[in-house]
């Protein structure tokens, strides 16, 4: 036998000692325990396929190779367990959902494999001469192969999506972990294949399984050396897998299969088979190296680039993947993230940190890395912002942050470090948006240690142009935000304080009048009823305000207008001007709030009597029904407004003609008549006088449409 008879206990023992030392590294996770239980359990069968291979008897050959077969049939669900929780930042979610799949790939290959051992393993003894000997492969032993090897394929394929959101140094640590357990899931899916394939198959062919071990354990030794099989947090996609490069391998390999069947045929011998299989076991694991390997891909890159004349980048699908990262979010924390993972993956480069600058405490924020935190980025960031923003503001582009001798540079260096020696410079890209620093983006750690061009400083540029402004953006929508806040704030505020307004000029006017009138009966008897309604009205003010919680809407109902003005002439209280009242015929009521609607109307004349003060005449209200719809009007012949004031300032708040006037009268007078289905004309003439319309639908109508 041309195969070493000690690789399957040499494969054995390396797969025992990672076992243990994973567990002993670092605190154990459900990673940790999974991964430790598959290297027991793979090499608990490769110590059975070595014991087979050396079994004096084939009696105790199949001994052996039936033990191993129950150790092979709890590959599938440990293995799934470790590929859904390796390096995953949602294991215990990823577990609850795949509950069932788990399930049923520990209960199937179990209950064939325990429950059916003789069926499983249908040897054929050796002939007279005792030198052939052979498994067959028939009905339950098909199906258990074919289970098998289905299970393996899905920890494949999730180790293979984990590998695929991982960037930069994330990417660099669980690289060898995948090929590792690519090289020795390849193994046994091979021998599977041939399970599968073929009505019979010679035990020796188990030790393909143990050879696949060795190389696998190898790459795993590396990984262990670089991470210790630690925790790390990488958000896989979980769209169907329908894409997965483990698929096509898997039936790349069938075709090998059938090839190296072919040459077994041609050469001879199933020692021949076993080299063959060895040597492509190998071929396929150092392929997948290089194709994994950050570094021939960056020199296949520049190769291209050099001799065929094409940009180092496609900057046209760069614009618009950056534009659709930017366009999806929502705070700066997400933003950053998206422009870090986009940098990362377009200029090869293991560590990419974004910090923002915080004006009010004055310290460097840290705001997302492409490397884990608390490693290679210390996220509580550093204080002296206005020292660094200065820095930044006089560097042209972006630039090489080692060539910067200055206090703000090397805060800016501690704050991200390099993790290997051969990465090249840090490079810092200052974050500027409308003359402002906001930022910056530190690329270390790149692939090789490969200079950047004058066309990837340039692109560099634009992307932390695009950034910058993305980030100004979002700045300036939570000021508008904010400012709506405090308008709608102001807004409210003003409302009670103009109401409040009038009801103390009611109360002012009284205590006027008061000295002069008070032995008059009538007048006290007026007086404590205006008293009276003044509180009334006050009360119901606090009452609002201690409601706005519920943000109560208008309160609708029919509304005499007689009865309205009759309590807004009254709450007017005496005065030097007199109201004429002309309403020629009986009116409909209105659907209206009647506290709102009488504040309105008493805003109107106390705005009518001011215009006319100093001025000989009357206030004149009148009401009518036109359309089925209720018009007031309020006219004055005082001072009057001009049409420039109307057009542009009479319904905005804080507007006013009046020295002491509050400018909210007319703008929260539209809102109310607005919100109850009407609405406001303003007939002015500048020293002629002023008519104001209110027009309201009728009762009747509103209800019935």
């Amino acid at each position: 036998m041309l195969l070493i008879p000690l690789v399957p206990f040499a494969a054995s023992t390396l797969a025992l000692l990672l076992a243990a030392a994973s567990l002993v590294r670092r605190t154990p996770s459900i990673a940790t325990w999974s991964f430790s239980a598959g290297m027991l359990l793979l090499g608990l069968d490769s110590l059975c396929t070595g014991l087979a291979l050396h079994a004096p008897t084939w009696t105790e050959l199949v001994r052996w190779l039936t033990i191993g077969m129950v150790a092979k049939a709890c590959l599938p669900a440990v293995w799934l367990a470790f590929s859904l929780t390796y390096a995953r930042a949602e294991a215990r979610d990823a577990l609850i959902r795949a509950r069932w799949v788990l399930a049923l790939s520990a209960a199937v290959p179990l209950s064939i494999a325990v429950g059916l051992p003789g069926r499983l393993l249908d040897v054929v003894p050796p002939d007279e001469t005792g030198t052939v000997l052979f498994v067959r492969s028939e009905g339950v032993a098909r199906a258990f192969h074919s289970v098998l090897l289905l299970g393996l394929v899905m920890p494949l394929m999730n180790l293979e999506q984990t590998f695929r959101a991982a960037v930069g140094t994330m990417r660099w640590r669980i690289k060898y972990v995948v090929i590792g357990m690519a090289v020795i899931f390849g193994g046994y899916i091979f021998v599977r294949s041939q399970a599968i394939l073929y009505l019979a198959y010679e035990p020796s062919i188990a030790g393909v399984e143990s050879s696949a071990l060795m190389v696998g354990c190898v790459f795993l030794v590396l990984a262990y050396a670089r991470n210790g099989f630690g925790s790390l947090d990488v958000y896989p996609s979980r769209a169907v897998l329908r894409s997965s490069l483990t698929v096509l391998l898997v039936g790349g390999y069938l075709f090998i299969v059938g090839v190296l069947a072919q040459s077994v045929r041609r050469f001879g011998g199933a020692e021949s088979f076993q080299v063959q299989a060895f040597i492509v076991l190998i071929g396929m694991a150092g392929l997948a190296v290089l194709l994994l390997s950050d570094r021939l891909r960056q020199r296949l890159q520049a190769l291209v680039g050099r001799h065929f004349g094409k940009a180092q980048h496609d900057s046209t699908r760069l614009w618009a993947d950056l534009s659709r990262r930017l366009a999806a979010v929502t705070d700066e924390r997400r933003l950053a993230a998206a422009t870090a993972t986009l940098t990362a993956s377009t200029f090869d480069v293991l560590a990419v940190s974004v910090w923002l600058g915080d004006t009010s405490s004055g310290r460097v924020r840290f705001a997302a890395a492409t490397a884990p935190s608390g490693t290679a980025v210390k996220d509580d960031g550093a204080p002296g912002w206005a020292e660094m923003a200065a820095g930044l503001a006089r560097q042209p582009a972006p630039f090489d942050l080692e060539a910067v001798d200055a206090p703000w540079a090397e805060a800016l260096r501690q704050l991200c470090p390099s993790t290997f020696t051969s990465g090249g410079p840090r490079w810092c890209v200052p974050l500027r948006s409308a003359e402002r620093v906001r930022g910056a983006i530190v690329l270390a750690d790149r692939v090789n240690g490969v200079p950047y061009s004058s066309e990837e400083a340039e692109l560099l540029q634009c992307l932390g142009d695009q950034t910058a402004s993305a980030l100004e953006n979002l700045h300036l929508g939570d000021e508008v935000a904010r400012g709506r806040e405090l308008e709608a704030f102001r807004s409210m505020s003003a409302f009670f304080v103009h109401d409040l307004k009038n009801a103390t000029a009611s109360l002012n006017l009284m205590l006027k009048n008061l000295p002069v009138h008070f032995d008059d009966p009538a007048f006290r008897a007026d007086a404590l009823r205006g008293i009276s309604n003044t509180v009334t009205r006050i009360d119901g003010l606090i009452e609002r305000l201690t409601s706005l919680r519920e943000q109560p809407g208008v309160r609708l109902a029919p509304v005499p207008l007689d009865g309205v003005l009759d309590e807004a002439v009254a709450e007017m209280g005496q005065t030097a001007v007199g109201v004429e009242r002309d309403v020629k015929s009986i009116l409909p009521p209105i659907l209206a709030d009647r506290d709102q609607l009488r504040s309105v109307v008493t805003n109107l004349l106390l705005n009518a009597r001011d215009a006319m003060a100093g001025r000989a005449g009357s206030i004149r209200v009148s009401a009518y029904t036109a359309d089925e719809r209720v018009v007031l009007v309020i006219a004055d012949n005082g001072c009057g407004m001009t049409p420039a004031f109307i057009r542009d300032s009479l319904f905005r708040p804080f507007q006013s003609t009046k020295s002491r006037g509050l400018g909210i009268g007319m703008f929260q007078a539209r809102r109310v008549i607005e919100a109850q289905g009407g609405w406001i004309d303003v007939e002015s003439q500048q020293g002629v006088g002023t008519t104001v319309r209110i027009i309201l639908p009728a009762a009747e109508e509103v209800q019935t449409t």
